[in-house]
Formats: C-alpha cells, sequence, structure tokens
C-alpha cells in the first residue's frame, strides 16, 4: 500500500511504497534548501530538474541533473538544494 509523506511544510513531497520487498519512494522537490537524515542507505536517482548535495561531513557540493544518482550511507544525512522543481526516486538499500 502506497503511503503519502509530506516534508518542510509541503515543499517535500513523496509516496512510499515497496516493490520486490525493497523500500521506495517517488517524489518532488519545491525550490529551496533541506537537510535530510537517513536511518537506512539510499540511493537517489533525479527524474528530471536537478539537485544540489552535500553528504554530511564532506565539505563539497556536488550537482546531479536528471538521469544521474547518489547514494547516502546509512544513520547520516546530507543537505539538498533545489533551484527548480525537481522529481526524484529514491531506494533504500
Amino acid at each position: 500500500m502506497a503511503q503519502h509523506n509530506s516534508y518542510f511544510d509541503g515543499k517535500v513531497q513523496s509516496v512510499g511504497f515497496a516493490r520486490n520487498g525493497r523500500k521506495q519512494t517517488v517524489g518532488v522537490i519545491e525550490p529551496g534548501e533541506f537537510h535530510f537524515g537517513t536511518d537506512a542507505a539510499e540511493r537517489m536517482t533525479v527524474v528530471c530538474g536537478e539537485l544540489v548535495i552535500r553528504i554530511d561531513g564532506q565539505s563539497e557540493w556536488k550537482h546531479y541533473p536528471a538521469g544521474t544518482a547518489f547514494e547516502v550511507p546509512a544513520k547520516g544525512g546530507f543537505d539538498i538544494k533545489a533551484a527548480v522543481a525537481t522529481a526524484y526516486w529514491c531506494e533504500f538499500l
């Protein structure tokens, strides 16, 4: 069963679901800057738009345009910037 999630006053929306026993989400990030914590390791693929990411403990911001992906370790977090509304797909590893 799908589950809707809303974060940061509705600026980040996602729908969670399971496929082949693995938890995943798809969603949209409105323009802004946000910080997310992670319980499990994740792989985020940018579907359309672009994200700028900084993993906790790293000083460098990295750009991820549509069609690219990045991974975040478990029990960590990351800062994310979106200049335009950006769609993503998140797989929990």
